[in-house]
C-alpha cells in the first residue's frame, strides 16, 4: 500500500482541481504546487506550497522551467525500500512526494485550432508535466500518479477507505494510464511536425505513430467472438440522433457510405452493405434519387446503410420508413423527419459533419503480419480535361455526364469493379470478383434480375480491362460507352474490341483499386 503525506498538482486542465486537493487536504495531506494551479487553489481556500519555496529556486524562462529540479524528481523517484535512496533523501533534506496530478499543456486543442501557428504549438509542448508524470509512473510502487480528472472523487474515496493509501494494483492502473497519457501527447506532437513537413510522402517516413484515445468499446468485432473497441475522433464528425450503439460492422459501412456521397456536390444518395455500393444516383429531389439507387438492387438494401449528403426532411422520412434501414447518415435531420424515423426503435440515425469528414487527413492504415500497411487516401479528383477517347466514336455530352458519375461509385466499390450507370444512377454493379469479365456478368446479371434496361448505358472499370472479352460482354448487353484506366498490354485489342460494337471508350490514366 502507499501512503499519500505529499501531493504534488500541477495541471493544465483544472476540472475538479479545487474539490480534489479539497479533499487531500482534509485527509491531512500536504499540497505542492505551481504557477496557475498554486493562484487557482489559493484563490479557492486551499493552502498550497510552492514548488519553488521547496526548490528554492524561482520558476525562469516565462515558466518553461518550474519542476525540473533534483528535489522534485528526487521526491518522486526515491525508492521507499531502497536504504541509500532513503539515505540520499535525508543527506540532502528531501521530502518524498507520494502523489502526482499533473495534465500537459494542451496541444491537441491548440493545434486543432485553425488560427493556431506554428509558434503557438510550439509553446504548447509541455516539458516539465510528461517528465514528472513518467518519473511517478516509473516508481508507480510508491507514487500514486494521477493524469486523469475523472478519477478524482473515485481516489478521494478509496482513501478514504484505505487509510489514506492506495494499493499496488491500483497504482499499477493509474501507471498504464499514466504512459498512455504521455504516449498519445508524444504521438500528437510527432504527426504533427510530419503533418508541416515539405515532403509529407508516406514512403520516406521512417515510423508511422499512431494515437489514439478510445472512441468507445464495441459489443464485439466482426464477429461474436473477437473483443473490439472505436479508437480515434468517429465520434467528432458523427453524432447517433437515435438508436442503439453502433457496431463494429455498422461502423465500416458508416465510413464507406459517408465517403461516398461526399464524392458529390450534386444531391446524392448512396445505399450500402457490407461495404459495398448497391445502388446511387443523383438528383435535385432526394426521393427520386432514393426510388432510383433502390432500384438497381431491391433486395440488398433491408437492413442495409443509406447515406444522402443533404438534409432528410419529413417527406423523404416517410419514404424511408417503408422498409426496415438499419442506419440512416445525413448532415441533418428536420424536427419532423426525426420524429417519424424514430419510430422504429432499432435504427440508428446519424448526423454526419461532412465539411469535417473532407478535412481529415489520415492516412488509411491496414494490419498485415507483423505490423501494418499505411497509404495516403484515395483523394485523387478526376480532371475532365484530361481524360483520353481512343476510339473512333466519342461518348455524347449525356454519356460523358453518365461516364464521370460511374466512374466516381466505382471508385467505392471494392475491386474487380464493374459500374453499369445512365443519366446520374447505377443499374448494376459488379464486385470483389476475382476476375474482371466475372464483376461484368455479376453487373448484367443483377441488373436484369431487377428488370433494368441496359441498352445505352455506360460502364465505369477501376482498373483496365485485361481482355477483350469483357467488352464483348457489356456490349451484347447494350452498353454505349466505357470509362476506365487503361495500360494494358492488351489495350489495343480491347480498343478494337470497343469499336468494332461502335462504343466509345475513354480513358482515365489512374485507377482506383480497393482491395
Amino acid at each position: 500500500m502507499n501512503k499519500i503525506r505529499r501531493a504534488l498538482i500541477s495541471v493544465s486542465d483544472k476540472t475538479g482541481v479545487v474539490e480534489f486537493a479539497k479533499g487531500l487536504v482534509q485527509l491531512g495531506v500536504e499540497i505542492l504546487s505551481t504557477g496557475g494551479t498554486a493562484k487557482t487553489l489559493r484563490e479557492n481556500g486551499v493552502e498550497a506550497l510552492s514548488v519553488s519555496d521547496v526548490t528554492g529556486f524561482p520558476e525562469i524562462l516565462d515558466g518553461r522551467v518550474k519542476t525540473l529540479h533534483p528535489i522534485i524528481h528526487a521526491g518522486i523517484l526515491a525508492q521507499r525500500g531502497n536504504d541509500e535512496h532513503q539515505k540520499t533523501l535525508h543527506q540532502k533534506d528531501i521530502k518524498p512526494i507520494d502523489l502526482v496530478a499533473v495534465n500537459l499543456y494542451p496541444f491537441q486543442e491548440t493545434v486543432a485550432n485553425p488560427g493556431a501557428t506554428f509558434d503557438d504549438a510550439i509553446e504548447n509542448i509541455d516539458i516539465g508535466g510528461p517528465t514528472m508524470v513518467r518519473a511517478a509512473a516509473k516508481n508507480y510502487q510508491d507514487v500514486s500518479v494521477v493524469v486523469n480528472p475523472a478519477r478524482y472523487g473515485e481516489i478521494l474515496s478509496l482513501l478514504h477507505e484505505q487509510g489514506c493509501e492506495l494499493t499496488l494494483d491500483y497504482n499499477f492502473s493509474l501507471m498504464r494510464e499514466a504512459f498512455r497519457h504521455t504516449a498519445l501527447y508524444d504521438s500528437a506532437i510527432a504527426n504533427y511536425l510530419d503533418s508541416r513537413s515539405t515532403d509529407a510522402d508516406l514512403s520516406k517516413r521512417e515510423a508511422l505513430i499512431l494515437g489514439y484515445k478510445k472512441d468507445s468499446s464495441l459489443r464485439y468485432g466482426e464477429n461474436p467472438h473477437q473483443s473490439a473497441a472505436l479508437f480515434g475522433a468517429f465520434s467528432e464528425s458523427c453524432t447517433c440522433l437515435h438508436g442503439k450503439e453502433l457496431s463494429y460492422n455498422n461502423i465500416l459501412d458508416v465510413t464507406a457510405a459517408i465517403r461516398l456521397v461526399n464524392e458529390f456536390y450534386e444531391p446524392t444518395v448512396a445505399i450500402i452493405k457490407h461495404t459495398n455500393p448497391c445502388g446511387v444516383a443523383s438528383n435535385e429531389n432526394l426521393i427520386a434519387a432514393y426510388r432510383e439507387a433502390f432500384s438497381t438492387d431491391t433486395a440488398a438494401p433491408f437492413g442495409g446503410i443509406v447515406a444522402v449528403n443533404r438534409t432528410i426532411e419529413k417527406e423523404f422520412a416517410l419514404v424511408l420508413n417503408e422498409i426496415f434501414l438499419e442506419v440512416l447518415i445525413a448532415p441533418s435531420f428536420t424536427e419532423s423527419a426525426l420524429e417519424i424515423l424514430k419510430k422504429k426503435k432499432d435504427r440508428r440515425l446519424l448526423a454526419a459533419d461532412l465539411a469535417a469528414v473532407s478535412a481529415l487527413q489520415l492516412p488509411d492504415v491496414r494490419s498485415v503480419i507483423g505490423g501494418v500497411l499505411a497509404q495516403e487516401p484515395d483523394a485523387e479528383l478526376l480532371d475532365p480535361a484530361h481524360l483520353k477517347t481512343v476510339t473512333e466514336r466519342h461518348p455524347s455530352v449525356e454519356e460523358m455526364k453518365s461516364l464521370l458519375f460511374a466512374w466516381t461509385v466505382a471508385k467505392h466499390v471494392k475491386s474487380n469493379a464493374i459500374v453499369f450507370a445512365r443519366d446520374a444512377h447505377t443499374l448494376g454493379v459488379g464486385a470483389g470478383q476475382m476476375s474482371r469479365v466475372d464483376s461484368v456478368r455479376l453487373a448484367i446479371w443483377k441488373a436484369h434480375d431487377m428488370k433494368l434496361d441496359l441498352r445505352n448505358s455506360v460502364v465505369a472499370s477501376d482498373a483496365f480491362f485485361p481482355f477483350a472479352d469483357n467488352i464483348e460482354a457489356l456490349a451484347a448487353a447494350g452498353a454505349k460507352a466505357v470509362i476506365q484506366p487503361g495500360g494494358s498490354i492488351r489495350d489495343s485489342d480491347v480498343i478494337a474490341a470497343a469499336n468494332a460494337h461502335g462504343i466509345a471508350m475513354v480513358l482515365t490514366g489512374i485507377r482506383h483499386f480497393r482491395h
